[in-house]
C-alpha cells in the first residue's frame, strides 16, 4: 500500500502467549495526542489496568503513564490466556469514559479523535493496532524494561527522580506506600 492511499493501514502484531513468560506492553494514545496529562484520564485507566488483571488473572510487575502512552510489564497467572483480552478490556474501559466525557463537554478534543471510517466517523482515543508486545524470560532484561519505564518521565523533563512520577511504580519499587496502583511481587 502506497502512503498516499486512502486507505488505512492497520498495524498487526503477534502476540506470544507462552505460559511463563512476562509480557513488556506498550501502547500510544491516538496519534500520540496527550489524551492521559489528566488526572481524571490517568485514574480511569488505572481502574481498567486494575479489572483486566483481575479478570484475566495477570501480575501486574511495573506500570508508567506517560500523557501519550503507556508502558505495563505484566505476568500471566495461568497457563492459557490471550493477552489481546487484557489489552481490549482495558483500552475499551478508557475509551468509552473519555468518549462519554467528551461529548458532555469538550468538542475540540472530540472532534480530534474522531476519525473518518468509510461513510462513518468513530472515535479513536488509542492508536490503531495493539500496540507494541515483547515475551520476556529473563530476570536481567526483566530488571532492565523496568528501568527503562520508570526513567522514562524523567528522560521526557517531567520530574527529576522516577519515584517522584505519580503515574509510575518506581515509588512502590523504592517503598513508597501512598502509590496510585500498587504491583505484584515478582516470580521471574
Amino acid at each position: 500500500m502506497r502512503h498516499n492511499d486512502k486507505q488505512q493501514h492497520r498495524k498487526t502484531i503477534r502476540h506470544y502467549n507462552i505460559p511463563g513468560h512476562a509480557h513488556f506492553l506498550t501502547f500510544s494514545c491516538y496519534q500520540r495526542f496527550p489524551l492521559l496529562n489528566r488526572d481524571r484520564t490517568r485514574a480511569w485507566l488505572i481502574e481498567a489496568i486494575i479489572v483486566a488483571k483481575e479478570k484475566y488473572q495477570y501480575a501486574l510487575w511495573a506500570y508508567v503513564i506517560m500523557p501519550e502512552h503507556v508502558h505495563l510489564l505484566i505476568y500471566p497467572k495461568i497457563q492459557d490466556y490471550d493477552i489481546s483480552l487484557f489489552l481490549k478490556t482495558l483500552k475499551q474501559s478508557v475509551a468509552r469514559k473519555a468518549k462519554h466525557f467528551l461529548e458532555e463537554g469538550n468538542r475540540d478534543w472530540l472532534d480530534k479523535v474522531m476519525v473518518k471510517c468509510g461513510a462513518r466517523k468513530i472515535f479513536r482515543f488509542w492508536q490503531a493496532g495493539p500496540g507494541y508486545d515483547r515475551n520476556i524470560i529473563r530476570r536481567d532484561e526483566l530488571l532492565e524494561k523496568i528501568r527503562y519505564m520508570h526513567n522514562n518521565p524523567v528522560r521526557r523533563g517531567l520530574v527529576q527522580n522516577p519515584d517522584e512520577w505519580k503515574w509510575s511504580s518506581a515509588g512502590w519499587y523504592n517503598g513508597k506506600k501512598d502509590v496510585v496502583l500498587a504491583v505484584d511481587e515478582m516470580n521471574l
